[in-house]
């Protein structure tokens, strides 16, 4: 697992003198004024797509800290392409981080949805995350978890507000509690979304006795990011994946399961 050395923001990073439009239509992320803003020439959105793949290459082996330098030699475009499409290093960290946070969001839903046993749907989820790689890329707001004294488990990002992973007594419900006691403000919606749909799959093994007591959301996050070692033959690397999953979730299995 690499998350490292990269300032992360929990303000959306912006170029100086930019608009909220023009910046969101350079991510492609859709949350720029699509009316007012022009679409993206055959080669500029080819150069995109390229910079996109080979900085989740780049992070995934080498962390976000690696330079942008790194990702333009891999995305075989020069370093002014990167920050044209990318003002800062920080708006690209922040769109492959929000992008995988996504991802594993979807993963979750889809193993709720689709398998009825408690512990198929979480061994599910883990597997699928697990072969795509998204633990290596997890933003650290997701990833830095603890628990504090009265057992609640608080996830801080850098600067940001904490908030809290807290089950509802009888309820088995996750909530997620700002550090002003508030449930409303969360910082980082996706990571909210994400460590609530987690939850739900961690309480519903849980409570079919086939997941260990003790067992957390921020165990299974980090489950996802240890059992993706960044390998460099991509066969070594599914190989050892599925090896190491094997073992952490007969390490998450309740005894009597």
């Amino acid at each position: 697992m690499h998350i490292q050395n990269s300032h992360w923001s929990s303000a959306p990073a912006l170029a100086s003198g930019g608009t909220v439009g023009a910046v969101g239509a350079a991510m492609g992320n859709g949350r720029g004024d699509g009316a007012r803003s022009a679409p993206l020439r055959v080669d500029a959105q080819r150069n995109l797509e390229h910079v996109l793949r080979a900085a989740r290459e780049v992070f995934g082996e080498l962390g976000y800290g690696a330079p942008m330098e790194d990702v333009a030699r891999r995305a075989r475009v020069g370093v002014g392409t990167v920050y044209r499409r990318f003002p800062s290093k920080d708006v690209l960290v922040r769109r492959i981080a929000e992008e995988e946070t996504s991802r594993l969001t979807d993963q979750a839903r889809a193993a709720l949805g689709q398998e009825d046993e408690p512990w198929s749907a979480l061994s599910r989820f883990l597997r699928t995350s697990v072969a795509s790689g998204a633990g290596r890329l997890l933003p650290p707001q997701v990833l830095r978890v603890g628990v504090s004294e009265d057992g609640v488990e608080t996830a801080s990002a850098d600067g940001a507000r904490v908030p809290q992973q807290r089950t509802q007594s009888g309820g088995g419900e996750l909530r997620l509690v700002a550090d002003d006691g508030s449930t409303a403000a969360v910082d980082d919606a996706g990571a909210a979304a994400l460590l609530e749909v987690v939850g739900r799959l961690v309480e519903r093994a849980r409570e079919a006795g086939e997941l260990r007591a003790d067992v957390s959301v921020s165990d299974v996050l980090l489950v996802i990011a240890t059992a993706a070692p960044s390998l460099p033959d991509p066969a070594q690397q599914a190989a050892a994946s599925a090896r190491l999953l094997d073992i952490l979730l007969e390490g998450l299995r309740s005894r009597s399961a």
